[in-house]
């Protein structure tokens, strides 16, 4: 979870483009998905008990990604630099059309067939920031919004070695479809920033909004 170095260590992220609110990705347009032509997502009926033995149904979403040997869908991923100035969290901007915004997010990412959590993160990392890192520690399975979707995570914290060369000049790995943008905010600064950054224009996604609550919680009640 900690990447320790002194300051000279931290190059910054070699990135194309810069991801501001008015970015020119745009939605276009909306319309109804059939299911025939639904390539990531399904829509699922699920017929259920209640506890006072009713029959009821309930309309749910579900990833047609998830690998048949996991019970995992995807990963997000916390990488801590610890800098003579603070630590600092690893984040990035990208365009989500279902918000049709620019997102500010942690590192994250979908298991691949055969993968672990902890080798998605690891891979995930590196083709969106380019950072070589090393896994400390992973959460247990959380799920994101469980009266929509079944959809789940686990949380991976890692170590990034600032003095390894891999990490000087820093080459992300991106597909031709993501425009990621990386940038680090201090761990006592995150809940101001993200403020900032909603004030801006910027989508703030739950789990970078959990990250910075939980740290300002702490602050309030000394844990």
């Amino acid at each position: 979870m900690i990447a320790k170095s002194d300051e000279s260590y931290f190059p910054p992220v070699q990135s194309k483009m810069v991801l501001a609110p008015e970015s020119e990705a745009k939605l276009i347009s909306e319309e109804p998905l059939p299911d025939s032509e639904a390539v990531w997502t399904k829509l699922v009926r699920k017929i259920y008990r209640d506890p006072k033995g009713v029959t009821r149904t309930w309309e749910s979403a579900e990833r047609r990604t998830r690998p048949k040997a996991s019970g995992i869908d995807g990963v997000g991923i916390v990488a801590i630099l610890e800098k003579p100035t603070g630590p600092e969290v690893v984040l990035q901007k990208q365009y989500r059309p279902p918000l049709d915004k620019i997102v500010i997010e942690l590192p994250a990412g979908l298991v691949d067939e055969g993968e672990t959590a902890e080798e998605a993160a690891v891979r995930e990392l590196k083709e969106e920031t380019g950072y070589v890192c090393e896994v400390m520690e992973s959460s247990p399975v959380m799920f994101n919004d469980p009266g929509f979707t079944n959809t789940n995570l686990k949380m991976v914290h890692v170590s990034v070695d600032m003095a390894l060369p891999q990490n000087q000049n820093l080459e992300p790995e991106l597909e031709e479809n993501e425009f990621i943008e990386v940038f680090h905010v201090k761990l006592a600064d995150l809940w101001e920033e993200c403020i900032r950054l909603e004030a801006e224009g910027y989508a703030i996604d739950a789990r970078i909004a959990n990250l910075a609550e939980g740290i300002e919680i702490a602050k309030k009640f000394k844990l």
